[in-house]
């Protein structure tokens, strides 16, 4: 029997190869909107009203969103869509297979912030927001996260210092109403 083998073994070989899974795919670079994001953000310090910035911030969302490639999209999709479906351990393995597949996609990172974030789990929020600051140091979600963050864990005056950059991109975001008047400072 064992003299036929080396016979098929051969044969059967690119069977084998083509049934095995794709281990080895990397992410393309994500798509570079700096350019783009900083128009929209000399925008928001132009806005007329909260409605006006609401709007004109969406479209930072539509960079933001803007993965990759379409394994990528597929992962924040499904990601996204398991935590809104109150599945945070889900939504988290989701997105920890796009941060692993696309290490320097800002949005993967900020993505999971987010999932932790609602499970409570506020050191890997950290984490996942200064890695994506890393990345897109204009992030201003993963900014105002941060300082939601930062809250959470009791480090209220970094807190405060993070907000207030994130309200100097978006002097319109919601999270300003959580910033503390500084004594002596109102004229």
């Amino acid at each position: 029997m064992f003299k036929y083998m080396r016979h098929i073994l051969p044969l059967c070989f690119p069977v084998f190869i083509a049934a095995a899974p794709a281990f080895a795919q990397d992410c393309p670079p994500a798509p570079d909107h700096s350019a783009r994001q900083d128009a929209i953000i000399a925008q928001l310090g132009q806005a007329k009203s909260e409605g006006d910035a609401f709007a004109i911030s969406q479209e930072l969302w539509a960079l933001w969103f803007d993965a990759p490639d379409a394994r990528a999209q597929a992962f924040l999709d499904e990601g996204i869509s398991r935590r809104s479906g109150h599945d945070f351990l889900g939504s988290r393995d989701t997105l920890d297979a796009l941060v692993d597949y696309c290490p320097d996609y800002a949005e993967g990172y900020n993505q999971r912030a987010f999932t932790n974030f609602l499970r409570q789990d506020f050191a890997a929020a950290l984490h996942d927001l200064d890695q994506a600051l890393a990345i897109n140091p204009k992030h201003i979600a993963a900014l105002s996260g941060k300082a939601l963050t930062l809250m959470g864990l009791g480090r209220l005056d970094e807190a405060q210092d993070t907000l207030g950059a994130a309200v100097k991109l978006n002097p319109w975001l919601r999270e300003r109403a959580l910033l503390v008047d500084v004594p002596g400072t109102d004229i």
